[in-house]
């Protein structure tokens, strides 16, 4: 339904300058005519040639326009003190849950401000050693340790990197033992997991290399292989999805070795379930569930019989059983029922656990295999409680717990008992009892109520002045649950206040919810969140001199969608690699992936003309006064492409008729978050921190004032 009307090529001097605001130069970015025709509609896409992140004009503009943006950050006089207070409160020893695999017990510690955290591993001495340390795999510590997987005895090892933040994986296999090369290094792994089949190899997914750029170019047909341990990587089997098309396919060995679970899917919600057994050569793939209307998961198996959680026939997710000899809908039998609350199952030391999210905070029940209600657990306050999974064989499990003001503490948990100590609890230079949150519930634009937590200093006073953070994301089934962030804690420390919107789109009330936030329904998310600002506003928390907007990836669209409707409603926006070009999005790497959220502009006149309403990049308009806008993304993102950003920070230097700076802040061999060196982390919040207050007309930090 789409087709090319006017493609010019022409060479790009994006070197020179253009626009003034306020004293401040942006690179000029050369318009080439392009339309595209969507039934009927014309639409100018000038800034189409910032998709070849390959081309040396677009690597110019890059360079270009972090020169005028770290120009401006670098004349904020109190930048340097916020980055100095993070590096401080960020420099504190963390260590997680441990997990025994063989003779060793393993564990992550950061001893505060590694760039990234190092695998250690005790044995049964006590001696503790380094068994990974990222660190050292790249100069500049942005090759990151991924997913790590021990064969079932735990005798080997097989590990995932990730170069510059890319999606694209390298595994690499290692005896536990000697920590040496046992194999030939797998490349070109992309969203896969790594499960072993006894000590033969592992199952693990990818697509094959897309022509273009493997930063950018479409990856659509996803595929299960296995690779046997000695072979080429040529040789390996395609399990699943040679016949079959699917954008996502994922398989996951039983722990007991018996089983291969497969889980196939076409977009980011909904899947099938396939099981294979592993005992029998040449056995057949059964199907568990077809159809990506529902998901489906295999949570553990006592010999034949599964254990499965799903939303079919429960939007807040039940867990089922059924033999695996026959494991088709019709023969489920409800284990633990839907409740009014969704439900997020772990397992471990033979128990289920049943972790519910009640108005996006944690409630945990522990069941035995046979459903009974053993407890509920009780939990050291009001906040996100994760964990309470391991081996069925442990004796003792672990748990973390964090909220707005709690640094996240881990806990040791003995299933028999009921009994939970503290593990680890961090020593983090911030007073919690300082500061207070609270829940409050608002109501949108069409009478629905949405639950907000607001976090800041006790004893603040409602004059509409304070500098304020609201934060959202509102899609993909994602739940934005308490947690104590160092950058959160040094905005809070300086007097600010920090919100977090629990939108529509997202998972916090079950499949309902995050529907009322999809395709046609998406303004919903929109309209959730100025209408949490507007609360703000009308409770004297804050006001629109006083209010930045935050967000990233789907987040970073809701930031993008929102100040272009309403520039009226905040000072500062802050979208971070945001899904900008609505009408583009599912042409990029996985992108299409994520159509049972947004539609494609393909898929109708209707939807076409909805997304073309929100999609930032369509909607930034000659003559506005946008707010002062400070775009972030990096140059290896291959998850949401950077062209997104790069042409709606084009869009709005162009079009911005106000004073408020609009700039864009271009993290080289950076990609969509995961990986990303602390120092790195450390900058970029800083830089956000400094521009928003700075943008708010502070020349000091509030709390110096």
């Amino acid at each position: 339904m789409k087709k090319i009307i006017l493609t010019m090529l022409v060479s790009s001097t994006i070197a020179s300058f253009g626009q003034q605001s306020n004293g401040l130069i942006y690179p000029k970015t050369d318009k080439i005519p392009h339309t595209d025709n969507y039934f009927g509609v014309d639409v100018d896409d000038p800034y189409r040639w910032l998709e070849d992140d390959k081309s040396a004009e677009t690597g110019a503009w890059v360079k270009t326009e972090n020169k005028v943006t770290f120009d401006y950050l670098s004349k904020i006089p109190f930048r340097n003190a916020i980055k100095e207070r993070m590096e401080k409160l960020w420099n504190y020893e963390k260590i997680s849950a441990p997990f025994k695999e063989g003779d060793f017990t393993y564990y992550y510690k950061n001893n505060g401000l590694q760039n990234q955290s190092i695998l250690y591993r005790k044995d049964a001495s006590g001696k503790e050693e380094i068994f990974l340390d990222p660190n050292t795999f790249s100069k500049d510590a942005t090759t990151s340790l991924d997913a790590v997987s021990f064969s079932k005895d735990g005798s080997m090892v097989a590990y995932s990197i990730s170069e510059a933040g890319s999606d694209w994986r390298k595994v690499i296999f290692i005896d536990a033992k000697t920590k040496q090369n046992i194999d030939q290094n797998l490349i070109d792994v992309k969203f896969s997991g790594l499960s072993w089949k006894g000590n033969e190899g592992i199952f693990y997914s990818s697509y094959e290399k897309p022509k273009g750029s493997e930063l950018s170019a479409k990856t659509d047909e996803h595929k299960l292989y296995f690779h046997k341990l000695g072979t080429n990587q040529s040789a390996d089997v395609v399990v699943f999805g040679d016949k079959e098309k699917r954008r996502y396919v994922g398989g996951s060995v039983s722990e007991d070795n018996q089983y291969l679970f497969i889980s196939a899917a076409n977009s980011t919600s909904g899947n099938e379930l396939y099981i294979k057994d592993l005992t029998k050569t040449n056995s057949d793939i059964i199907t568990i569930s077809k159809g990506f209307e529902n998901d489906v998961d295999v949570i553990d198996n006592i010999g034949s019989k599964l254990y499965i959680v799903t939303n079919l026939g429960a939007p807040n997710k039940r867990i089922v059983t059924v033999d695996a000899s026959n494991p088709s809908a019709e023969n489920w039998k409800d284990l633990i029922p839907e409740t009014e609350n969704v439900l997020f199952p772990s397992t471990g030391a033979g128990f289920i656990f049943a972790n519910y999210m009640k108005d996006a905070v944690s409630v945990v029940k522990q069941f035995d295999y046979n459903g009974k209600l053993i407890r509920e657990i009780n939990l050291p306050g009001i906040g996100t409680a994760s964990g309470f999974g391991g081996k069925m064989k442990d004796k003792e499990l672990y748990f973390s717990f964090t909220n707005y003001t709690t640094p996240g503490t881990t806990y040791r948990f003995t299933p028999m008992e009921g009994n939970s100590t503290v593990y680890v609890q961090p020593k983090v230079d911030f007073k919690s009892d300082d500061y207070v949150s609270k829940q409050v519930f608002y109501t949108s634009k069409d009478g629905t109520k949405v639950p907000m937590i607001i976090t800041h200093k006790k004893g603040i006073i409602l004059d509409g002045k304070n500098p304020t953070i609201l934060y959202g994301y509102g899609g993909f089934n994602v739940s934005l649950t308490p947690s104590f962030s160092i950058a959160n804690a040094v905005w809070l420390e300086m007097g600010g206040i920090y919100v977090v919107a629990n939108l529509r789109g997202g998972g916090e009330y079950g499949k309902k919810w995050h529907d009322a936030g999809t395709k046609m329904q998406k303004q919903n998310v929109f309209d959730d969140f100025i209408a949490a600002a507007e609360y703000l506003i009308a409770q004297k928390y804050t006001s629109s001199d006083f209010l930045a907007i935050k967000g990233g990836s789907n987040g970073g669209l809701l930031v993008g969608a929102t100040m272009t409707q309403r520039p009226d409603l905040m000072k500062v926006a802050l979208p971070a690699v945001g899904v900008m070009d609505m009408l583009r999005y599912h042409t990029f790497t996985a992108g299409a992936g994520w159509a049972y959220d947004y539609g494609t502009a393909n898929d109708s006149k209707e939807m076409f003309e909805c997304l073309k309403g929100y999609s930032p990049v369509q909607n930034v308009k000659s003559g506005v006064k946008y707010p002062a806008t400070l775009v972030t993304t990096g140059d290896h993102d291959d998850r949401v492409v950077p062209a997104h950003s790069f042409k709606f920070a084009a869009e709005l230097q162009d079009k911005q008729s106000g004073e408020n700076p609009v700039l864009i802040r271009i993290e080289t061999n950076a990609g969509h978050g995961a990986g990303k060196p602390v120092s790195k982390t450390i900058e970029e919040a800083a830089d956000l921190q400094a521009f928003t207050l700075y943008n708010m007309g502070f020349k000091t930090l509030p709390n110096k004032q």
